[in-house]
């Protein structure tokens, strides 16, 4: 690949901070909606975000541009760990899962990239990812109509504002995701709340009293991890879907910087630093630290590639995540605000899986293709749930291992076959 010709500048330092603070911005929105869904601190994710990217450059050596903050493949698994175990066990698994993200960085390392693609092919990642995005609409939904994700409680009464708020907000998000220009075409999400909180703050459901009864400056609310095992099995096989997506994302920033970061510093460097980041986000009760889309737009848009921008964004996320008072701002957020721009976030997330599909040519006219995408689908959206004693395996979790295995047992086609029903 030739490489761009920006990649040769050099911009002076207080430049550089500026961008930073830029690229901080532009994944504002989707960094901060994952602890907001979760019920984790916003300061904490704020912090590992930062400390997590700083980690990624030291494993990547310094040369990949990215900013690391949580996949929303993780949301539905740390709601239910939440509910279900509490946060201390939660941030176990999710360590736990970051160690799963080395392993794998140690497979590619010792057998290469086909591992990966051996391990999970486009017919178990598309419907994997595509069960994220479907296990999540009910929750949208229930937030959008001002009801808590499970359905279970009214957080807003007056049905009517709810779905105002909830519609104008995703309305917002689609406007400036579709037409919107340069900088502003990459923050659909915190566009979406922006104009969801104003019409909530107009209609006089937001307190402010929280605010500004909080401290200025305050340590985040860190949590460590405790280690339950029915948790850290639960987490693991999440692992699955963010690892194609980090795959992915290596690939994009790799086609804009013309560098090949898949070679130079490796992907098993790239996977094994996401793992890092993972885990230590954990250690302080963050969500998971992994390679992030909306700065590689930002990357792509201004063509700034140097990794060093990147540093500074980390650098203010850490500063950031100090001052209390944007903690509890960030919590005054009414949830129908939330669930109006879920609608699609959940729906986009479904649609990646399906593409995926669709962009390989996974034929479902073969058996085993059918038969690997259909118990998917079903497994993830009518809640199967297999039952060992005290732990059970469910939702994400149990369709990443039914797929794995179902890829793994069941016979492929020959050659011949698939050229025979291709002419047909």
């Amino acid at each position: 690949m030739q490489q761009p010709s920006t990649v040769g500048t050099h911009p002076p330092t207080w430049q550089n901070v500026l961008v930073g603070a830029q690229m901080l911005f532009v994944a504002f929105g989707a960094l901060v909606l994952v602890p907001l869904i979760t019920g984790l601190d916003t300061n904490v994710a704020l912090f590992t975000a930062g400390v997590g990217t700083l980690l990624f450059q030291l494993c990547t050596k310094g040369k990949v541009p990215v900013f690391l903050a949580s996949s929303f493949a993780f949301i539905v698994p740390i709601s239910y760990g939440v509910q279900t175990w509490g946060i201390p066990a939660t941030m176990g698994g999710l360590f736990a899962a970051g160690v799963v993200y080395m392993i794998f960085g140690g497979l590619i390392k010792l057998r290469g990239s086909k591992v990966i693609e051996t391990l999970l092919p486009p017919v178990v990642t598309g419907p994997m990812i595509a069960i994220i995005g479907l296990t999540l609409a009910p929750a949208a939904v229930n937030m959008a109509l001002g009801k808590s994700g499970d359905g279970g409680s009214v957080i807003l009464a007056d049905y009517r504002a709810a779905l105002i708020i909830s519609m104008l907000s995703l309305l917002t998000t689609l406007l400036v995701a579709v037409w919107a220009k340069g900088i502003f075409r990459l923050i659909p999400i915190l566009s979406g709340i922006v104009v969801g909180y104003a019409i909530a703050l107009a209609m006089g459901l937001v307190n402010f009293q929280p605010v500004l009864d909080a401290p200025w400056f305050a340590l985040p609310n860190f949590t460590a991890p405790e280690f339950h095992w029915q948790a850290i099995l639960f987490m693991l096989p999440v692992v699955i879907a963010p690892t194609i997506e980090h795959v992915g994302d290596i690939m994009a920033i790799s086609s804009v910087t013309g560098k090949d970061y898949a070679k130079d510093p490796g992907l098993h460097r790239t996977l094994g630093g996401d793992g890092i980041a993972t885990s230590v986000a954990a250690c302080f009760g963050g969500p998971p630290c992994i390679t992030y889309a909306e700065v590689i737009g930002a990357v792509t848009l201004t063509r700034n590639f140097n990794p060093m921008v990147m540093t500074f964004a980390a650098c203010w996320a850490v500063f950031m995540s100090f001052i209390g008072k944007i903690g509890a701002f960030l919590n005054t957020i009414p949830t129908v605000v939330m669930g109006g721009i879920m609608v699609l976030l959940f729906g986009s997330i479904a649609a990646v899986g399906i593409n995926i599909l669709i962009k390989n040519r996974v034929d479902l006219s073969v058996a085993r293709n059918l038969c690997i995408v259909s118990i998917v689908l079903v497994f993830g959206i009518g809640g199967m749930v297999f039952n060992f004693g005290q732990y059970s395996l469910q939702g994400i979790s149990l369709c990443g291992v039914i797929a794995i295995l179902l890829n793994l047992i069941l016979p492929k086609a020959p050659a011949s076959s698939k050229t025979d029903s291709a002419a047909h």
